[in-house]
């Protein structure tokens, strides 16, 4: 697959430098250093419990949302600004800590980056990046637990990378540490697909103690990297370690992530997974509209920090990826082609569960638009009334597979409020998204109406969801009784069905009404653009319609009432074209 504009930092190949065409690299808390041919971070991360951190996705993890880098990490690089050291401690309850830089040869080391970071005791904060062109550092520190990390480049270009860590650096006299490269063994973690090309590998240690977590991590060539554990061993349990490598291959990308939990840092890792050992993650991308393009897909572990891959795919068209089960779950991401002066629409698909041998679909960007609710446990609500405000926030034009766009495309939005049949207030822009100040506290009934156009020409649709229920001022944040409707039939990846023929529609109610919360549910269809309708019954949680002529519309409408009296009516115009 060719290198092309990542999403996030936007990385790009120029020649054999790598440029930075943005400026926002999100991390979790640390700068990003690129030396010669691997990027490194300078200093360590520290989490305390309940932090997030900064991404360039619309959730909030503490990872590196996709860095994505698409360029070979090789040849001549740019380096951002070194962190700034500490001043100096007093002298009084410090120790001296001397550090030696040995070379593949056991000559003394020049071209190495080291960094001490404070894990517990007096100096918890210190932050220090020590070097000295002798291969030979002093430093004086507060006496306490430390995390050192170096990095070392091989004396011979292309010759590859060592990374030493000592997550147990125990300062409570003076002491002298010698970092070896000769200590270092093999990173040899690749795909079973011959002329697999390497892309990047993100080596991460995190150490926890007394309560504190910090950490330390390398991002570098998918090849040459050589690792080892420094120092006596941590905690039972207390060190995490994991190497991520990502691989672009003829038949698929590759994301080959191992996470371990011991004592220790990685001296060396080998893998070389067989096909059966991978789980296949299929990306499909749309094109509703039918005008081609190019979009990008993003993928990663979801747990921990990581620097994901991205990969280009022509509209209509799918990208697949192979992970390994042993990282975990994994988040994809969606860029869709831009428009002039239009910001790109970006989705993600978060915590996709995977199982060796077993392949997994997801698909962006294509019909039905419609209303969504965020399925996930920890989810904010759609509606909030928090004592004189009434506040929405519910994506009005999600993709058929429920994502919610970043920056839908709409041609006009408008959201009104009526409280006992007089108009509160009218919103208009940002389909879904508005805010109003009731000045009446007592109950009463509201009409909330989020309406958003969408599309031109024979594509273009409409989406209405009107919600009745009963509110009162709240003296705290409370959620409105929002529900919604799904209607999820197969479509082609142009938005399209087979004209003439019965198509079984999967029907899902999400929200208040779902499961035993539904009194009451009615389904209804239009095959010339609302201005007749005719009912279909709901059975098993699908209707079946019978699409009309090629070149034609089918628009949905669900009309409920939950077991408490709330209501929606809700309508898709133009929600589907026929083939």
């Amino acid at each position: 697959m060719n290198e092309t504009p990542t999403t996030g930092s936007d990385i790009r190949p120029t020649g054999s430098r790598i440029q930075n065409t943005a400026p926002e690299l999100h991390t979790t808390g640390s700068k990003i250093q690129y030396t010669g041919s691997r990027i490194q971070k300078i200093g360590s991360t520290t989490h305390h419990p309940g932090s997030t951190s900064p991404n360039t996705g619309s959730r909030i993890r503490p990872t590196l949302r996709p860095l994505a880098l698409t360029a070979a990490l090789a040849a001549t690089a740019f380096t951002f600004p070194p962190a700034t050291a500490l001043a100096a401690p007093a002298q009084d309850g410090t120790v001296t800590l001397t550090i030696r830089h040995l070379d593949r040869s056991g000559a003394d080391a020049s071209a190495y980056t080291t960094h001490v970071t404070g894990v517990s005791g007096p100096g918890a904060d210190v932050r220090e990046q020590p070097h000295d062109p002798s291969g030979t550092v002093t430093l004086r520190l507060p006496k306490g637990r430390y995390l050192l990390d170096s990095t070392l480049e091989a004396p011979s270009e292309g010759s590859g990378t060592d990374w030493i860590v000592q997550p147990r650096l125990d300062l409570d006299h003076d002491t002298t540490v010698t970092v070896d490269a000769r200590t270092t063994a093999p990173v040899d973690v690749r795909p079973p697909e011959d002329g697999a090309r390497p892309r990047h590998a993100v080596s991460f240690v995190e150490v926890n103690h007394g309560g504190a977590t910090r950490s330390a991590n390398l991002i570098s060539s998918a090849t040459g990297l050589r690792v080892a554990h420094l120092g006596p061993a941590a905690e039972p349990g207390s060190v995490t370690a994991w190497v991520d490598s990502y691989w672009s291959g003829a038949r698929a990308d590759y994301g080959l992530g191992y996470r371990f939990t011991s004592d220790r840092a990685l001296t060396g890792l080998v893998r070389k997974p067989a096909p059966a050992d991978l789980a296949t993650l299929r990306v499909r991308a749309a094109d509703r509209d039918g005008t081609g393009g190019t979009g990008f897909v993003s993928f990663q572990p979801s747990e921990g920090t990581s620097a994901g891959l991205t990969t280009p795919v022509t509209r209509p068209g799918i990208a697949t990826f192979l992970v390994t089960p042993e990282r975990g779950r994994w988040d994809l991401g969606y860029t869709a082609p831009g428009t002039a002066g239009a910001p790109p629409n970006q989705y993600e698909e978060s915590d996709v569960p995977v199982r060796a041998g077993a392949s997994t679909t997801h698909t962006f960007d294509n019909a039905v638009l419609g209303p969504a609710l965020d399925p996930s446990a920890d989810a904010p609500p759609a509606g909030v009334r928090d004592g004189d405000r009434l506040s929405l926030d519910l994506p009005l034009l999600a993709d058929g597979d429920g994502h919610a766009p970043s920056a839908p495309a709409f041609r006009s939005a408008t959201t009104t409020l009526h409280r006992d049949g007089v108009l509160v207030g009218t919103h208009r822009g940002d389909p879904g998204r508005a805010s109003f100040t009731l000045d009446a506290p007592d109950r009463a009934r509201y009409r909330l109406t989020a309406t958003a156009l969408h599309g031109t020409g024979t594509r273009a649709g409409r989406t209405t969801a009107v919600w009745t229920f009963d509110s009162a001022a709240t003296t705290a944040p409370t959620a409105l009784p929002l529900s919604v409707v799904r209607f999820t039939p197969p479509l082609a990846l142009d938005g399209t069905a087979p004209a003439g023929t019965d198509l079984r529609v999967p029907v899902t109610v999400q929200g208040p009404a779902a499961g035993a919360g539904l009194r009451s549910l009615r389904v209804q269809v239009s095959a010339d653009g609302g201005t007749t309708w005719a009912a279909v019954p709901v059975v098993d949680g699908a209707v079946v319609i019978r699409n009309p002529a090629q070149g034609r519309t089918v628009s949905l409408r669900a009309t409920l009432t939950d077991t408490e009296g709330n209501t929606l009516d809700q309508t898709l115009g133009h929600a589907y074209r026929t083939r």
